[in-house]
């Protein structure tokens, strides 16, 4: 069986297509926000963060939770969690000693849940 072996490259003909090339580059993502984006999907690329994500897309939950949920120690969700804080991804509310952790806004539960829905797609 001979497999066609499609290259990401334009034939040496190719004029390129009927788009508006500088409409395009005018309107491109600025290198701050781009970094930005790249950022936010790097934080994503931890499975132990996107677990725990997924646990706070269920309910809000404190440190003692999370360590059961996801069988880890409490110093290795704390550090998660500061890292998922800093990044505005989660946020927390403390309840006299408790900490109580939830995501910090609907974009993320969008973007989470879109990526669920997408991977289930495939």
């Amino acid at each position: 069986m001979t497999d066609k072996i499609i290259q990401d490259a334009c034939d040496e003909a190719c004029l390129g297509t009927e788009a508006d090339v500088d409409h395009v580059k005018a309107n491109l993502i600025n290198d701050s926000g781009a970094v930005e984006i790249a950022d936010l999907f790097k934080t994503l690329g931890d499975p132990t963060r996107v677990k725990i994500i997924h646990a706070l897309l269920q309910s809000e939950l404190c440190v003692h939770d999370l360590t059961q949920v996801l069988d880890m120690g409490q110093s290795a969700v704390s550090h998660q969690l500061r890292f998922l804080r800093n990044m505005r991804i989660v946020k927390r509310r403390k309840v006299g000693k408790t900490v109580y952790y939830s995501l910090d806004d609907d974009h993320v539960e969008q973007i989470f849940v879109q990526t669920l829905e997408h991977l289930k797609h495939h």
